[in-house]
């Protein structure tokens, strides 16, 4: 027992204190800034962005689309795509997500999280979640996993994962919904009790990320249920994840 105080007392508070406005490490993309004067139309990031994130034209990036791999800005020679590191990217509009040239952090932070009343009151202080891995390749899993360790402690705002749908308040999906977990999804969503959440986390469940194309996915679930946020990033970050999530159920 004494060597357990011991070591507490050694370690100190791990936490990051005030997760709202923790700074982010300067390599990390973040919120796109755009430029169209540099703009020249070349094409060239058209043909490297793996995901078709990209439109020029003027310039924009669908963050909803973008894997944040910087390929975009390695090609461009005239400077006319940059990333901040601003990570609060999570919208309630998936419109939102087209990021332009007067997109700054300034205004994405105004009007991306539209918070509502009825959530507000029922799950300011208690959110359950259940975590569905539709297909993921664990990249955005195990970011989520990170949410609640020692250092992001997701839990002290009273979010925290559950095992069962039936004693959560909503649900977050990763993954492209390959056709095999079609269904698996849909049974979790209607086991989850009214009233309920549903959160589109990384790339790949936003928009099909890389495998948007592909044959073996089946996205009918985002055609037949409304979505209340959209957490871009591949993977997200811990920081994205829960800034997101109390800026939607907080006054």
């Amino acid at each position: 027992m004494f060597d357990t105080l011991k070591s507490r007392i050694y370690q100190g508070k791990q936490f990051i204190k005030d997760i709202e406005n923790a700074p982010m490490r300067e390599q990390f993309r973040g919120l796109p800034v755009l430029n169209n004067k540099n703009c020249t139309n070349c094409d060239k990031c058209l043909s490297v962005c793996p995901t078709g994130a990209l439109n020029v034209n003027p310039l924009t990036i669908d963050i909803g689309k973008c894997t944040f791999c910087g390929a975009c800005k390695n090609i461009c020679t005239e400077n006319g795509i940059d990333f901040s590191n601003y990570y609060k990217l999570t919208s309630s509009s998936r419109k939102n997500l087209i990021i332009n040239e007067e997109t700054t952090p300034e205004l994405y932070e105004k009007i991306a999280v539209k918070t509502k009343k009825e959530i507000t009151s029922m799950f300011s202080k208690s959110l359950k979640l259940r975590q569905v891995s539709a297909g993921g390749c664990n990249g955005c899993e195990m970011e989520l996993n990170a949410c609640s360790n020692v250092n992001f402690d997701m839990g002290r705002f009273g979010i925290d994962f559950v095992a069962s749908p039936r004693h959560a308040d909503g649900i977050v999906i990763t993954g492209p919904i390959t056709k095999n977990m079609a269904y698996a999804l849909e049974d979790c969503y209607k086991a989850t009790p009214n009233p309920k959440i549903v959160i589109l986390c990384g790339a790949c469940a936003i928009s099909g990320g890389i495998f948007q194309n592909s044959t073996e996915i089946n996205r009918e679930f985002l055609e037949k249920y409304p979505i209340d946020l959209y957490i871009p990033g591949c993977p997200v970050h811990p920081l994205t994840f829960i800034n997101g999530i109390l800026r939607y159920i907080k006054k």
